[in-house]
């Protein structure tokens, strides 16, 4: 008689898998933080810089969360296929 906790080889390498990928938001989370605290802190050294540097900062955020974004695809991709 199976357990109900039964589980093959491979399903249970999909799911070390997929939280293996998700590891990739917390990193994305950390360089967002990052992005945003140097933003703060050039725009207190130089305020007339501000404009620049928002959009320096906007840049990086978008690549940051990109990255976040891609390893949940991945997890996803793991997962369903």
């Amino acid at each position: 008689m199976k357990s109900i906790f039964y589980l093959s080889i491979t399903a249970a390498g999909k799911y070390i898998g997929a939280g293996l990928a998700v590891i990739g938001c917390a990193g994305a989370g950390a360089g967002i933080g990052i992005v945003f605290g140097a933003l703060v802190i050039g725009i207190s050294r130089n305020p007339l810089q501000e404009p620049k540097l928002f959009q320096l900062s906007l840049l990086g955020f978008a690549l940051c969360e990109a990255m976040g974004l891609l390893s949940i695809m991945m997890a996803f991709l793991i997962l369903y296929s």
